[in-house]
């Protein structure tokens, strides 16, 4: 455990409990937060983990401005449905990321246990794009993933950061649970308006 993991799970803690709650500010927290990391998984040669860290600055960018021009339009982030074309797309992807990543870790690298890290990477990398797009189903996807990365960080004695994805998979919860209920809350709003508009004069 060192003074620069210690940061790294506040940081990252910080980040995801404000995705729960929609706040704008999770993504440049969560930019510091997967820098950090970036340099503790090079330190414990979890180089998928290093290269997903990486992905994941860009992708904090790319979420940080999908989600200001969303509250610019709607003066708040409305959470979506996942279409099943979405799932099994996703799922795909990840597969096929996976099986990449992990032929390249296991044949170019030392990277310990590269088929499992590299399968964790190419999933991770899915939810948060789906997270970006602010898709529900980023949280089961998330609550799945993490499960896994306890026992990957247990397993390479990085018992805080194994502590803090224990908490990912509680925040994860509530995120999912806050992010269902305000999206049952703006489809039944949807709905009341259009049963009130089909019933004004001259509607069909």
């Amino acid at each position: 455990m060192s003074a620069l993991e210690i940061v790294a799970v506040i940081v990252s803690a910080l980040a995801v409990w404000l995705t729960a709650r929609r706040h704008l500010w999770c993504w440049p927290i969560g930019l510091v937060s997967v820098l950090l990391y970036a340099r503790i998984f090079f330190e414990a040669k979890l180089y998928s983990d290093l290269l997903l860290q990486l992905i994941f600055a860009v992708m904090q960018l790319y979420g940080w401005w999908q989600w200001h021009k969303a509250n610019t339009e709607q003066h708040e982030i409305l959470p979506q449905r996942l279409p099943l074309s979405g799932w099994i797309s996703g799922m795909l992807i990840g597969a096929a990321g996976s099986v990449l990543l992990g032929y390249v870790m296991a044949r170019f690298t030392d990277a310990h246990i590269p088929w499992l890290d590299s399968a964790l990477t190419g999933f991770s990398l899915v939810a948060q794009f789906w997270m970006a797009r602010k898709y529900v189903a980023n949280w089961w996807l998330w609550i799945a993933v993490d499960i896994i990365y306890v026992g990957v960080y247990i397993y390479k004695d990085l018992y805080l950061t194994a502590g803090l994805y224990a908490g990912f998979i509680v925040l994860a919860i509530i995120g999912l649970r806050n992010w269902q209920r305000q999206l049952a809350l703006y489809e039944r709003a949807a709905g009341e308006r259009h049963a009130l508009d089909s019933q004004q004069p001259g509607t069909v």
